[in-house]
């Protein structure tokens, strides 16, 4: 769950009184276009995208204008705009006009649980503006702090004064930066980033670190977040139906957490454990469809409608069905099974038989008879399969998963939809 971009990020920052630069959003009229320009000089024209969507300045997807008509075509060029990033591809749905807030230093600061210090940790630095990994070592501060005490004024302080930065801007960062705490920790946030933070002056003279661009992610079961107001329509990565049929099954047991990589991919893979998800997306690359956790003991019914959906939308194109997870600790592998081989033998009734590739490797309580109901319904519907136990590395059984598409896509395909008596075997 990410939220990027400061049409929603300036409302959170409110909540704890971050200044922030003036925000239009997409029903913006053209006369608080054009009174925005002028009180500010100039205006950014930012696409609007669900979810996280890296590196729109980069991409050419940042408009700049100091005057309406300008705007106005920036707004025509981004509106509807596609953003590709790897095989993701993003279509905004509107765009910001964001007030330029000029200023003579940048400022980047991110909030984020390290799983290196086992502790929320800060990261500062007053060469902001850029990307964080361009940066030398010696101009980044990252500091754990205690999460009991939180984020105080010392911490930064102390982080401002080893990086050398400039002595007019420590001041105001050691007041409102400790304010970002109170958000994170309050709203079930796990990252928090503004990049970045413009130190600019107020009618006093005085210097105020104005956010200029957001991006936060929420711990989707931390239902914290709903106390922000946000829409529930934000979280959807993308448009799709199945994301967002997905999406509508999240409840207090077991997880629903999905995500598509690659509309043509081949491998249909539910994946159990954040673990087994890592490693398994990495292994398949692009042959895989989704990227999913499916764990946290579902019960029957969920994990048969998630089954469902999946094969709904994606089991026709797939070569391999690949059902795989950890050892689990409590996770009933019977259950689970049991309603993936019964979404599987309702879907073939449903829509008809497909050709498959069956890989399973799992382990966990009741793990023999989950197998057995797998095994059970696999020799039913013709179906080669593949079974895996505890015991395998999941490595070895993901290389095996990908030795299976291959097979699929020189040939294999085509003989098992002989075999199951349709026709349209596609070996791509």
């Amino acid at each position: 769950m990410q939220v990027a971009g400061m049409l929603y990020g300036a409302r959170m920052l409110r909540f704890v009184g971050y200044p922030t630069t003036e925000v239009l959003d997409p029903g913006a009229s053209e006369e608080e276009i054009r009174a925005l320009i002028e009180r500010a000089g100039m205006v950014f024209i930012k696409p609007v995208f669900k979810g996280g969507v890296g590196k729109k300045g980069k991409a050419g997807l940042v408009g700049r204008a100091t005057d309406l008509r300008t705007a106005l075509k920036e707004k025509e060029r981004l509106f509807f705009v596609e953003h590709r990033v790897g095989n993701t591809v993003a279509k905004a749905n509107g765009v910001t006009f964001e007030a330029g807030v000029p200023a003579e230093h940048e400022v980047y600061f991110s909030i984020t649980d390290s799983t290196r210090f086992r502790a929320p940790t800060m990261t500062l630095t007053h060469h902001g503006g850029v990307d964080i990994e361009e940066l030398d070592r010696s101009q980044v501060a990252t500091v754990p702090f205690d999460p009991l005490t939180g984020l105080k004024a010392f911490v930064v302080a102390n982080a401002l004064s080893a990086l050398g930065a400039p002595k007019q801007i420590i001041s105001p960062l050691v007041q409102h930066l400790p304010k970002l705490w109170e958000l994170y920790h309050d709203f079930g946030m796990t990252t928090l980033e503004l990049n970045p933070i413009r130190m600019s002056e107020d009618d006093k003279g005085r210097m105020v670190p104005v956010a200029c661009d957001f991006k936060c992610g929420f711990d989707r079961d931390d239902l914290r977040w709903q106390r922000l107001g946000l829409p529930g329509h934000l979280f959807a990565d993308d448009y799709s139906d199945f994301e967002q049929e997905i999406n509508q099954l999240r409840t207090y047991q077991g997880q629903s957490d999905v995500f598509v990589i690659n509309r043509g991919g081949t491998i249909l893979a539910p994946t159990f454990g954040g673990g087994a998800n890592s490693l398994v997306t990495e292994m398949l690359g692009d042959d895989a469809i989704i990227s999913s956790d499916f764990g946290g003991n579902p019960p029957y019914a969920k994990m048969k409608e998630v089954a469902r959906i999946c094969f709904k939308h994606w089991l026709k194109q797939a070569n391999v069905l690949f059902i795989i997870g950890g050892k689990s600790n409590n996770t009933d592998i019977f259950e689970t099974f049991r309603a993936m081989a019964d979404a599987l033998r309702e879907q073939f009734s449903r829509s008809g038989p497909t050709p498959l590739y069956v890989v399973i490797g799992r382990g966990g309580p009741n793990l023999v008879r989950g197998m057995g109901a797998m095994r059970d319904t696999m020799d039913a519907l013709g179906l080669p399969y593949r079974i895996f136990g505890f015991d395998s590395d999941i490595s070895e059984v993901v290389a095996y998963a990908r030795g299976a598409d291959a097979w699929m896509k020189s040939g294999g395909r085509v003989q098992i939809a002989a075999r199951l008596g349709i026709a349209g075997g596609r070996a791509s």
